[in-house]
């Protein structure tokens, strides 16, 4: 009996999307074709995968086995074409990037279009998602490499730090705190804490360590809606320098006057797998952005220096 292993994908793709109209679109594919290529799967292994008694089709206990067993042999395989495209020494056929969204995306994006313009053959995919997302979409994607403010370290994890991210403590113009001296926390704690939320499905991180414990906390989902809502004064919270460098400039936003610093700074990473050998396409995206990064900091200097 021959095992047909894009049916396996399809199978793996109905499973994650929730249905058999989310996976053709996923695949591009017509449902129908996605339906019979999952019959036959079923009549080649002689077994039911799917229970279609009910209105959404759900998988059988046998099914259940075949998907987990089905994944292994998906992973083994992509490991032999992945050992493979190594060993021939071609460019890699994917190549997915995870950015955590707090992250200055200048000197990223400046990196990817050069490797564009050397018009190498390799699909490309970023990705932006926050805290622990990260690491999150970093695991279950496979994802060759991720950029982020944080991680949980292994022996199976190979870093690279790249240059520090300045963070301070802001809020509009017009704000009450924005004319407080030497604030204290419990002034803090009168007010609204803006704050993005960990896109993990897990929330890996506890970011609880940044928040000042008010009642009143307002969750958004990205840096620039957290923007949007300091320049509209619902509150005040951190921000990394770069996204608000004008408007302090301009005075629409301020730094509060934190009794306790109202900066703090942090060294994001560079993670890859420590078991799987970079292709070429991750090497060389790697050489840009540390080209990029030094070129974007000898800019920054520049600037501050003739400021």
């Amino acid at each position: 009996m021959k095992i047909d292993l894009d049916s396996i994908r399809v199978l793996r793709t109905i499973v994650e999307k929730g249905s058999f109209a989310a996976a053709a679109k996923t695949l591009h594919r017509a449902q129908s074709a996605i339906s019979y290529q999952i019959k036959k799967l079923e009549e080649a292994l002689n077994l039911e995968i799917f229970d279609r008694s009910e209105y959404r089709a759900e998988l059988t206990p046998a099914g259940q086995m075949i998907l987990e067993e089905g994944n292994r042999l998906l992973t083994q395989a992509e490991h032999i074409e992945g050992l493979a495209v190594q060993l021939n020494q071609e460019w890699e056929p994917t190549f997915e990037v995870v950015i955590d969204g707090i992250l200055e995306i200048d000197p990223i994006m400046s990196a990817m279009r050069a490797l564009l313009v050397e018009d190498i053959p390799t699909k490309i995919s970023l990705t932006m998602e926050y805290l622990g997302g990260v690491q999150h979409r970093f695991d279950k994607n496979q994802a060759d490499l991720m950029l982020v403010k944080e991680y949980q370290k292994s022996t199976q994890l190979l870093s690279k730090a790249l240059p520090d991210v300045e963070c301070l403590l802001c809020v509009a113009g017009n704000h009450p705190l924005a004319s407080l001296d030497s604030v204290t926390i419990a002034q803090l704690q009168q007010h609204v804490e803006l704050s993005v939320h960990d896109s993990s499905e897990q929330e890996l991180y506890d970011v609880e360590h940044m928040h000042f414990g008010g009642e009143r906390m307002f969750f958004l989902s990205d840096f620039k809606s957290k923007k949007e809502a300091l320049l509209q004064g619902i509150g005040f919270g951190w921000m990394p320098h770069y996204l608000v460098k004008r408007e302090l400039s301009e005075g629409s936003l301020k730094e509060v006057n934190y009794q306790h610093g109202s900066r703090f700074a942090f060294a994001p990473h560079l993670v890859w797998r420590a078991e799987k050998k970079l292709g070429k396409t991750a090497q060389r995206f790697i050489e840009l952005l540390t080209h990029s990064y030094q070129e974007y900091n000898n800019r920054q200097s520049w600037e501050v220096v003739n400021a």
